[in-house]
């Protein structure tokens, strides 16, 4: 299926609702490539690149506005850099890359449906040794699938208490940014192809971003549209695991 108006629209506004949360929206641009048929060997590297431009401004609006916290990025991070990298080394199956992903956008579809508290209040302490196993299995992940691992750590640092909404989505732009850079240096290694309309496609993600982090780092996004993501990753999801 040929990407027209249609896909660049949908490509907006998944940029857009990621950027607003912090996250660059890989898993929601693999999604979109998967509904119109894209080789895994396109989407991977394509998805890192529309992440690097979507989860860098992102964090520049969160980090202007006090949300990112070093001391809670570190321990994270320090594990899953050269995880992401060693997994963007790793060709899967196509057939194994599909179910995989498509069982990770399931979860994609479980993180943005659960409603969670906004408070910023770190409740607990980030135990460093958890948070450092935590982030290599992230990092590992993202890079054999090309995300860069926010769907992942933001419901950890939730669940686990250890930050409120808005500095997790400080904490997971930077996460995804570095993750993406590590796992597309992988995949570089190993020849990549690239979406012939990418600038258009970067250009496209990078409007939606800019203007979803802007507001996330001031709003809450969009209940609605959210709702509306939820229900196209899940096609997605099941056009990948069914094989349909």
């Amino acid at each position: 299926m040929e990407a027209g108006y249609v896909f660049y629209a949908a490509l907006l506004i998944i940029a857009f609702l990621y950027a607003s949360v912090g996250h660059g929206g890989a898993s929601g641009y693999l999604a979109l490539m998967a509904l119109y048929s894209f080789s895994p060997l396109v989407m991977r590297p394509t998805a890192l690149v529309l992440n690097l431009f979507v989860a860098g401004i992102a964090f520049i609006h969160y980090y202007r506005n006090g949300y990112f916290k070093w001391r809670l990025f570190l321990p994270f991070a320090a594990a899953s850099v050269p995880a992401s990298f060693l997994g963007g080394l790793i060709t899967l199956d196509e057939h194994i890359y599909r179910q995989v992903l498509g069982v990770l956008l399931l979860f994609a579809v479980l993180r943005m449906l659960i409603r969670m508290k906004h408070g910023e209040k770190v409740v607990k302490e980030i135990n460093r040794p958890l948070a450092f196993a935590i982030g290599g299995i992230i990092g590992l992940l993202s890079g054999m699938i090309g995300i860069g691992g926010g769907i992942i750590l933001s419901p950890v640092l939730l669940l686990l208490q250890w930050a409120g909404m808005k500095r997790t989505a400080a904490v997971s732009a930077l996460f995804i940014l570095v993750n993406s850079m590590a796992g597309l240096c992988g995949q570089l290694i190993n020849g990549v192809d690239f979406y012939p309309e990418m600038w258009l496609m970067v250009t496209v993600a990078f409007a939606g971003g800019f203007v979803g982090s802007y507001i996330g780092a001031r709003h809450t996004p969009p209940h609605f549209l959210r709702i509306l993501l939820a229900m196209v990753l899940l096609v997605a999801s099941f056009k990948l695991i069914f094989a349909l």
